[in-house]
């Protein structure tokens, strides 16, 4: 059973979610990438088969389907996911944070500077700003900076999209990973994602403090679309072994 939910961020966005409801102590929150929606198919795939062992967030970030506000394309968009898992912690005991693409960069920073989640899961995610260095992320930075492009985003995937640059940077992934210690990180990557190189895993997972893994994922695309139901349950697996003990001590 889905049950929706219309959640408000602190500087008054509406955030439209979901709540698949678990039996057990452990939420699972699902951040999508950039132009995404927790309604997408892959993204109901991979909610699903979460919930078949936790509850599980899901939701849109601001600008994208039914939310309010604006795109900032990973600044402001760690108050979306604070709201969400404020909400997943009124419900579980633990609570994980899994994101795809700009949804990895979001999980990152909010762990960093939000705290409040026991462990996180970067998927297919940047460790930097402003790479162009592949085709499909010149589109994306078309889409971002250019009238027409936010105009094909708006039109053509309901993406809502901020005008002009981000005044302060936000702090860059990289940098955000190393205050996610003492919670468990997870890198995961494939060596097959036309988005962003492997080097943005490596980087990611390097400067990051233990407790820390990297999974390179041969043949593995980008993000939501690309994951298969095999890396899904495994992820899954990663979550209950590392909040295991801290679920065992809060009983």
């Amino acid at each position: 059973m889905i049950y929706g939910a219309m959640l408000r961020t602190p500087d008054g966005v509406r955030i439209d979610a979901a709540h698949l409801p678990g039996d057990g102590d452990l939420g699972i929150v699902v951040a999508h990438g950039f132009t995404g929606t927790w309604r997408s198919p892959a993204n109901v795939r991979i909610a699903a088969a979460f919930a078949r062992r936790a509850g599980v967030i899901a939701f849109d970030f601001r600008g994208h389907g039914r939310s309010s506000g604006v795109s900032t394309v990973g600044d402001l968009e760690i108050l979306d996911l604070d709201s969400a898992v404020r909400h997943a912690r009124a419900h579980y005991a633990k609570v994980a944070t899994v994101g795809f693409s700009m949804g990895a960069a979001v999980a990152v920073r909010h762990a960093a500077l939000h705290r409040g989640v026991d462990a996180v899961v970067s998927v297919s995610g940047p460790a930097r700003w402003y790479y162009r260095g592949t085709r499909p992320m010149r589109t994306v930075h078309w889409a971002i900076e250019r009238p027409l492009g936010r105009l094909v985003a708006r039109v053509g995937r309901r993406t809502r999209i901020k005008v002009g640059a981000w005044d302060p940077v936000p702090l860059a992934p990289f940098e955000a990973a190393p205050l996610i210690s003492p919670q468990p990180l997870l890198v995961v990557h494939g060596d097959a994602d036309a988005f962003f190189p492997l080097e943005h895993a490596e980087q990611l997972h390097a400067c990051a403090n233990e407790p820390k893994e990297l999974w390179v994922e041969p043949g593995f695309g980008h993000a939501e679309a690309a994951a298969s139901p095999d890396l899904i349950r495994r992820i899954e697996d990663w979550i209950f072994v590392r909040t295991k003990s801290a679920r065992a001590s809060s009983t």
